[in-house]
């Protein structure tokens, strides 16, 4: 498997985890709780929502996105910079074995099922949007 394949299903994986966490949030809303406690639920899906823009980078990076591409996508001035900042991730998931993809990739199924639970009328009318992945070579 192709790690620009893997990082797209780990950042599927993410806007999962970040669609469940603004749920909660919405569902949280009348909770009587410390101002702390709110921030701290904030910032964490701010956290998330940072996961989801690093790991959707990658995957431009490891598919080969010119760098200049993804820093003005980012509004950011030197690509140069971006490049190094993602330099040591970009190693590291180039560097990885099929057997460890493999092993990352084996949610693809769930991630589908939560996507069809989730879908509303105005989302993709797709079936396997994240299987469909391991289907591109």
């Amino acid at each position: 498997m192709r790690p620009e394949i893997l990082a797209r299903i780990t950042a599927a994986r993410a806007a999962r985890d970040l669609s469940d966490l603004a749920r909660q949030a919405v569902g949280t809303a009348a909770e009587t709780t410390s101002p702390a406690e709110r921030i701290k639920r904030a910032r964490r899906m701010r956290q998330m929502a940072n996961l989801y823009v690093d790991t959707i980078v990658l995957a431009e990076a490891l598919a080969g996105t010119d760098w200049a591409e993804i820093a003005q996508a980012l509004n950011r001035a030197d690509p140069g910079t971006v490049a190094e900042e993602f330099a040591a991730d970009v190693a590291e998931w180039s560097a990885l074995g099929e057997e460890e993809a493999g092993e990352s990739a084996a949610d693809t199924e769930d991630l589908d099922e939560w996507y069809a639970r989730h879908r509303e009328d105005h989302d993709p009318d797709l079936e396997k949007p994240v299987a469909d992945l391991l289907n591109r070579h």
